[in-house]
């Protein structure tokens, strides 16, 4: 097994409930320490205790398992509107907001995020033909054909 693996189990054992989730687990070299970055989530959004109490956590299990050899940095955050989505959990908690899909082929999507299937999601995504009202049309874009899918920020 992976340290990167390990260290996610790790944070599993320590998640405070089912609604909280591991996004994404980094380890690597900054300033001649390991930094571990670990970024978790949660169905209804996250607050800071939840992160000193998984960053206490898994802290302790990281020292007492001796996992690091050498002195490290740990950081526990959540991913953060620039850190694209991966995960259909992730999608599924931003149903109802606008992304960005860029495609493998190249090509981008935005529109409002409608529904997360099995398979692929769904945008609800406004098409101005010249001279037209712009009209609203459902596009589904599958897993496999999606590079990356940010969350736009709205100021309205």
């Amino acid at each position: 097994m992976s340290l990167k693996q390990t260290i996610e189990e790790i944070v599993e054992k320590h998640l405070p409930d089912a609604s909280h989730f591991v996004v994404d687990v980094t380890v690597k070299e900054a300033s001649g320490k390991q930094k571990v970055i670990i970024l978790i989530d949660a169905d209804e959004g996250l607050n800071i205790d939840a992160c000193a109490k998984v960053s206490r956590a898994v802290g302790e299990e990281l020292e007492a398992k001796d996992i690091l050899e050498e002195a490290y940095v740990l950081e526990v955050s959540s991913p953060g509107l620039d850190f694209p989505l991966t995960s259909r959990r992730q999608y599924q908690k931003n149903i109802g907001r606008n992304i960005k899909v860029t495609l493998e082929n190249g090509g981008e999507q935005e529109g409002e995020l409608t529904s997360v299937e099995p398979l692929h999601v769904v945008l609800k995504t406004k098409k101005k033909e010249k001279g037209k009202k712009a009209v609203e049309e459902e596009v589904q874009l599958a897993f496999d054909q999606i590079k990356k899918s940010i969350v736009l920020v709205s100021f309205k």
